[in-house]
């Protein structure tokens, strides 16, 4: 385990006891911030991981698992800002509902 993987894991526990703080307290602000710690949580200890099967290939592989990991990396990258994307509308979507309810 790398210290992006630690860091990481921390970021998350951390962002859900901020999601859980605020969602008690009614700071929707700091319940938000929380989530999106979580989810920076998740792409460090992701990119942890990657870098340590990076490092791990041996060199008689070639480039060929060097290559297929960096397209791993990348569809993780894409499927955390996809998710994140997808957080952020739905906070929103809720948040318009709310308005319209007044």
């Amino acid at each position: 385990m790398n210290k992006e993987q630690i860091t990481g894991k921390f970021d998350q526990a951390a962002g859900k006891l901020k999601e859980k703080v605020g969602e008690a307290v009614g700071n929707q602000k700091l319940a938000n911030a929380g989530v999106a710690e979580q989810i920076k949580g998740a792409a460090k200890e992701t990119w942890g991981h990657v870098k340590d099967t990076a490092s791990k290939t041996q060199d008689t592989e070639g480039a060929s698992l060097k290559q297929r990991t960096e397209n791993a990396a990348h569809d993780i990258r894409e499927k955390i800002a996809s998710t994140a994307q997808n957080v952020k509308e739905k906070i929103g979507n809720k948040l318009d509902d709310t308005q319209h309810d007044r």
